[in-house]
């Protein structure tokens, strides 16, 4: 060995030096329970970038198989993701043979959080030459590397690779405990912690089938994102859908292959039930999570249903002022708008929150992407409304016709002509939503035909637009307030 990398070695060979090798868990077993929290954060789902992410929450739970002797001991788990909540962090012993005296997280971040895993794993220190420095057990990885072998324990402060043994590089943080044992042996800890870089969210798939009648054949599945920094394998999921509340800022936090479901050739569907305010999908099969993956389940069977196709064409909305508008432009006068597609459905089931694309089969029966809407946690039985898009061949223009203030009899009259116009080559029955807001006392005076619906704040009209021509709406409002109620000019 030459000079330069003698003196790069601190030899400690002393036969009685009291440095025990602490106990490790570097690769948990196989099986983790992970619970996950619905998270919306694009970084999880981009299929590009390689980095880990600090968004979505997980709880995990995962055995640790232990060799422990009795009394006072050093043991340090690795291979954990890289954004914890380290006040979170807890191990424990389900036979009661020991206990946690003291515990610190090493988080695996900079130049030595490859290295930081690896302790309590066999390994081999090499020089810039390929010559072999030390070899053994890594107790130590900071300000040099600390490996017992089997003459003694070197202390390495220059070193140009190590390789490890055959449980390879883990990823991800450590976690370094001071155990009190009653008995040595064999014992099974059971370690439990929050962590953001994973999280799921709904992803709906409706294709629109053919007919006059609005139908679709709906999937449902949860996609399943991994940015941890670390692998889970054979995973027991349960989904968790609702919105908790996160008090730390600090901690983490919840904003396609299919998953290789393990027990079933036919997996069956996830078990659904309420939990407290929340409701939980527990998936039937273990599923592997890789690093850097977004996975996807079912949730429920592909179904064919019913739904509702609106074209829309809106003004105003439903704030109301706290006297009444008499300004003449307040309310909008003319103008020329587009209008929207919606697609409204009803749950069938529970629907957590996540997006909703749409699909119609074009004239070769391909289906072809037509929108994409978010739909929010949604009970069954109740209604979710997306908007698809600007429709291509419908057009609107809107005009007042009529505007009229009569200050003594306290009184305003409204109207409003509105032109649709459609260049496909099938009629389209149009909805037209407006919203008489100047004032909360108003009635309709007139219209060109009967309105569809009418509230306090909103009404609706259903006007029949035929291929290559046009259809007019004629309508209008008159708006009426007491002494004590003070316009505004």
């Amino acid at each position: 060995m030459n000079q330069p990398a003698r003196s790069s070695l601190a030899l400690a060979c002393l036969a009685g030096l009291a440095l025990a090798a602490p106990a490790i868990a570097a690769t948990p077993a196989a099986g983790a329970d992970v619970t996950l929290y619905r998270s919306d954060s694009a970084a999880l789902y981009a299929s590009s970038g390689d980095s880990n992410v600090d968004d979505g929450y997980a709880v995990i739970r995962e055995q640790r198989p232990l060799t422990l002797k009795p009394g006072l001991q050093d043991v340090t788990l690795g291979d954990l993701p890289d954004h914890l909540d380290a006040e979170a962090l807890a191990l424990g012993f389900p036979d009661g043979n020991a206990r946690v005296v003291s515990q610190r997280l090493l988080l695996g971040q900079g130049s030595n959080a490859a290295l930081t895993g690896l302790v309590g794993q066999d390994i081999t220190v090499l020089g810039s030459n390929g010559e072999t420095l030390a070899q053994g057990t890594l107790l130590r990885a900071g300000d040099g590397l600390l490996v017992r072998g089997t003459l003694g324990t070197t202390l390495v402060r220059q070193y140009a690779a190590v390789r490890a043994g055959g449980g390879g590089f883990p990823g991800g943080s450590s976690l370094r405990l001071r155990i009190d044992a009653a008995r040595g042996g064999h014992s099974e800890a059971v370690l439990s912690y929050p962590t953001a870089g994973l999280g799921w969210r709904a992803a709906y798939v409706a294709t629109l089938q053919p007919g006059a009648a609005c139908s679709m054949r709906f999937e449902s599945r949860a996609s399943i994102a991994n940015r941890s920094g670390r692998d889970w394998r054979d995973a027991r999921l349960t989904l968790i859908a609702g919105a908790p509340s996160f008090a730390k800022t600090s901690g983490p936090r919840p904003v396609m292959a299919m998953a290789n479901a393990k027990a079933y050739a036919t997996a069956p569907l996830p078990e659904q039930a309420q939990m407290d305010n929340y409701r939980s999908y527990t998936l039937p099969a273990p599923v592997d999570l890789p690093d850097g993956s977004v996975s996807q389940v079912p949730l429920y069977a592909a179904r064919t249903m019913g739904c509702e196709r609106t074209d829309l064409y809106e003004n105003g909305g439903t704030w109301l002022p706290p006297q009444p508008m008499l300004g003449r432009d307040f309310n909008g006068g003319s103008g020329t708008g587009g209008i929207v597609g919606m697609l409204k459905l009803t749950a069938f089931d529970s629907l957590p929150a996540g997006y909703l694309r749409v699909l119609a089969l074009d004239r070769h029966g391909v289906p072809q992407f037509i929108g994409e809407g978010r739909i929010e946690d949604t009970p069954k039985g109740s209604d979710a409304t997306i908007t698809l898009g600007s429709a291509f061949d419908l057009r609107a223009e809107r005009e007042r016709t009529a505007f009229h203030v009569d200050q003594a009899d306290r009184t305003l009259d409204e109207a409003f002509r509105i032109t649709l116009s459609n260049a496909g080559d099938s009629a389209r029955t149009v909805t037209v939503r407006e919203h008489p807001n100047r004032w909360r006392e108003w009635k309709l005076a007139s219209s060109s035909q009967k309105p569809s619906r009418q509230t306090a704040d909103t009404l609706e009209f259903r006007v029949n637009v035929p291929a290559s021509g046009k259809a007019v709406l004629d309508y209008a409002v008159r708006y009426s307030w007491s002494a004590d109620q003070h316009p505004q000019p």
